[in-house]
């Protein structure tokens, strides 16, 4: 066994057996790093890229400094609050709550998790029991706030997870109105992907002298995950999508849309193709949600169509694909939605269908992980002629100074193109403007009375007309 191991972290018995049975061996960068600090007592902030075991490097030292306190009685008032951990979405907020069930089933120690859209009674019950362990979504914890049904006078840790992303959702103020009901003696750890400047800010004003933890470079992407573009006419993204699929024989693939309507509307005309998919989006209600991701997990479901809602946090075992159906316009978004193949060691592919308008979303990317994305066109499907050029980058343009034609060539051995079936043409034609006949234009001769029409009918409501 190679010299770093848990068995040196220091993980106190409890823990070091339930790691053992989950099948850990070796503790990712971050959770070699990150553990000796949280046990020592120190504010944290660190920055590491997903799949590369975030969670664990938090729950497993927060449950080591809660163990000292904890009890075995079924009173509510031996198990108060004593660790708060804020995620930016449900998914999230359920899988963190999971694992620390996982890593401390061996210890007295109670967890739970309240978020949105979810049934508040059944939540309120959980938090009167007690549980030293909170996990919440910000909005749905000041709902408990505000109803008196959960005390936080008694934390001693705070945990903001992806903390760059509940910043782009807009929560600062409500992570602000939290920490304000706080005690202003605790531990505070910021674990995310990234660590743009605004959590920077939030660190001068939130953690003191904080150990830093850096295990990549901000927005670097896993080092496993190939990434390809496929250059496609924007009318025949669709058609595209699901020839990958089926002539490739995809069974498990994650595919993003850039909103819940398109979302929608993909999964509906490739279940038209014969392919199993489901959406996934913030208009679903959790239950519908849970069951949509938990299909795609158990296999039921071949693709799962999701807006950005999924691209932080969905921890999903050996997801081998995840196709960019839209490119993001943020370019960290394309470092998060990637982020859900290649995880925990494993190999992925992004793939992204790119379009003439897509150019300046894609360069953006390249520029921000500093990698240049092969381009590869699929016979059948390419552009025309004047923007196949544009779309291969200097590639196309060194064949077009040759006088070559543009490489075209596929990731594999593809099967004749697939029939669609003809289906409800709002899901496959695309979108034209309706022709609104234009007004007939006046006759010159009945130009001055239309004018002298108006006159009388402008007088009369000034009230200057006489009547005949």
């Amino acid at each position: 066994m190679a010299s770093s191991s848990f068995d040196q972290l220091g993980l106190i018995a409890p823990l070091a057996q339930a790691v053992r049975e989950l099948g850990y061996e070796q503790p990712t960068p971050v959770q070699e790093q990150a553990i000796p600090l949280v046990l020592a007592g120190r504010d944290l902030m660190a920055g590491a890229q997903t799949g590369t075991g975030k969670t664990a490097a938090f729950a497993l030292p927060i449950l080591q400094r809660l163990a000292p306190q904890a009890s075995a009685s079924a009173s509510p008032a031996r198990h108060p609050v004593r660790a708060l951990v804020l995620t930016p979405t449900r998914e999230l907020a359920i899988q963190v709550e999971q694992s620390f069930k996982e890593y401390g089933k061996h210890l007295p120690l109670r967890s739970t998790v309240v978020y949105g859209g979810a049934d508040m009674d059944a939540q309120i019950r959980e938090l009167r029991r007690g549980v030293e362990v909170l996990v919440a979504t910000p909005g749905r914890l000041l709902d408990h706030v505000q109803s008196k049904t959960v005390m936080l006078n008694q934390v001693g840790i705070l945990t903001l997870d992806e903390a760059d992303r509940m910043l782009d959702m807009g929560f600062l103020p409500d992570i602000r109105r939290i920490i304000a009901l706080l005690p202003k003696e605790r531990q505070n750890l910021l674990f995310s992907a990234t660590f743009p400047d605004e959590i920077r800010n939030l660190v001068k004003s939130l953690l003191r002298s904080p150990a830093e933890v850096q295990i990549a470079a901000r927005n670097a992407v896993a080092d496993l995950v190939t990434h390809v573009v496929h250059p496609v006419a924007r009318e025949k993204k669709r058609e595209l999508l699901a020839y990958l699929i089926q002539t490739r024989g995809l069974t498990q693939v994650l595919v993003f849309c850039g909103t819940r309507i398109g979302a929608n509307r993909l999964a509906h005309q490739l279940r038209k193709d014969h392919i199993h998919a489901d959406a996934i989006h913030g208009d679903k209600s959790q239950a519908e949600r849970l069951e949509a991701l938990d299909n795609f997990k158990a296999g039921k479901t071949a693709v799962l169509v999701a807006t950005d809602v999924a691209s932080r946090g969905l921890d999903i075992e050996g997801l081998p694909q995840v196709i960019n159906f839209d490119i993001p316009h943020s370019p960290e978004d394309y470092v998060h939605r990637i982020g859900r193949t290649g995880r925990a060691g494993l190999t992925g592919e992004a793939i992204s269908l790119v379009a003439p308008p897509d150019m300046e979303a894609l360069a953006a990317i390249e520029r921000l992980i500093k990698k240049k994305i092969d381009r590869v066109l699929v016979p059948g499907f390419q552009p025309d002629g004047g923007t196949v050029a544009t779309l291969m980058g200097r590639e196309a343009r060194g064949a077009s100074r040759r006088g070559d034609a543009p490489r075209v060539t596929a990731s594999r051995p593809m099967a004749p193109r697939p029939q669609r079936p003809q289906g409800d043409p709002i899901f496959s034609k695309p979108y034209e403007p309706s022709a609104v006949p234009a007004a007939p234009a006046p006759k010159p001769e009945e130009a001055p009375q239309q004018s002298k029409r108006r006159a009388p009918q402008l007088a009369a409501l000034l009230g200057g007309l006489k009547r005949a």
